[in-house]
């Protein structure tokens, strides 16, 4: 088994993360109403954009195998954390917006099928409200 990401508390609350395959990196951040600077992503951040790139990836894998075009899907995404504690997501709301309108019903299912079949979304504790909304 090959480490995947290696990951480096950098002080103040920050981190680095490294993608060992690829040498990309990324900073998180603590947010400020947790006593960070909100300079970056922070760690629950990239939980929700993980759920909103894994479900646009997938839903291009369908796509590709449905001949159709997904180019240009965007989505916004908002991170809705517990107001009580422990600190936690409750919610992730995504609002994908494609750019092409002219799918049939059928390939919209299969859109959404997709979608909600992604690892991450498979992976995240049942009790996140996972609000997904589909503007085709």
């Amino acid at each position: 088994m090959s480490i995947t990401i290696k990951t480096k508390y950098l002080g103040e609350l920050r981190t680095e993360s490294v993608h060992v395959k690829s040498g990309n990196s990324l900073i998180t951040d603590a947010p400020v109403d947790n006593k960070g600077k909100g300079e970056a992503f922070s760690p629950t951040d990239l939980l929700a954009t993980s759920l909103a790139s894994c479900m646009i990836t997938i839903m291009g894998i369908q796509a590709n195998q449905n001949n159709m075009n997904i180019d240009g899907v965007e989505c916004d995404v908002t991170k809705i954390m517990s107001s009580q504690l422990p600190r936690k997501v409750v919610e992730v709301v995504i609002d994908f917006r494609f750019a092409a309108n002219n799918f049939s019903e059928e390939q919209k299912q299969i859109l959404r099928d997709a979608a909600y079949s992604c690892p991450v979304a498979l992976s995240v504790h049942p009790d996140l409200k996972k609000t997904v909304y589909f503007n085709f």
